[in-house]
C-alpha cells in the first residue's frame, strides 16, 4: 500500500496533455496570410486566441471552429 501523500502517476505516461499553441507568425504560415493580418484579428477580436503573459497564441481547435463559421458556401 502507498502513504497518502504519495502522488500516483498518471495513467497517460507522463505529463498532462496541453494543447497546442500556435505563435502569430506560425498561424500566419499556416493559414497563408500575413503576420501583421493575423495581429489586426487580434486586435479586432475577430479571431480567438490565448494571452500567456503579454504574449498571443492560438490554440488548434478554436481556430479550427472558428475557420469553419468563416467558410461560405456556395449558391449552386
Amino acid at each position: 500500500m502507498r502513504p497518502d501523500n504519495q502522488k500516483s502517476k498518471p495513467e497517460s505516461g507522463g505529463v498532462d496533455q496541453l494543447p497546442l499553441l500556435l505563435t502569430p507568425p506560425q498561424l500566419a504560415a499556416h493559414l497563408g496570410i500575413t503576420e501583421r493580418h493575423v495581429r489586426r484579428l487580434v486586435l479586432e477580436r475577430r479571431i480567438p486566441f490565448v494571452k500567456v503573459g503579454r504574449f498571443v497564441r492560438f490554440e488548434q481547435g478554436p481556430v479550427s471552429e472558428w475557420l469553419d463559421l468563416q467558410r461560405v458556401r456556395a449558391l449552386r
